[in-house]
């Protein structure tokens, strides 16, 4: 079993805490609001996350699930966006704006 971990980053704009970012290929989630040029923390797991998702997908609970950069959210689409982890219960309807994902960590 691994530890849960963070890793400093420095914002390129502001952000508010419990924001998917990625930062080169690491993804994560600010873990408190940190001002542009500021240093803040990123939470990269291992550990479960509640993070916006594209509209459309339902993913089944274990499904493998992807940062879309571009539009800022989760996605179950694999082409030219990042594995994230996992779908984990509860599971997202098609009308919910956000899900919970098990981050790789």
């Amino acid at each position: 079993l691994g530890s849960v971990a963070t890793i400093d980053f420095v914002a390129g704009a502001n952000l508010a805490g419990g924001t998917g970012l990625l930062v080169g290929a690491t993804f994560g989630v600010v873990v408190s609001d940190v001002l542009n040029g500021g240093t803040g923390s990123l939470f990269v797991g291992p550990g479960v996350v509640t993070l916006p998702k594209a509209a459309a997908i339902t993913p089944a609970n274990g499904a493998l699930l992807y940062w879309d950069n571009a539009a800022g959210n989760v996605t179950a689409t694999a082409a030219g966006n990042t594995l994230i982890g996992h779908a984990v219960l509860p599971v997202a309807a098609a009308g919910d704006a956000t899900l919970s994902v098990r981050l790789r960590g």
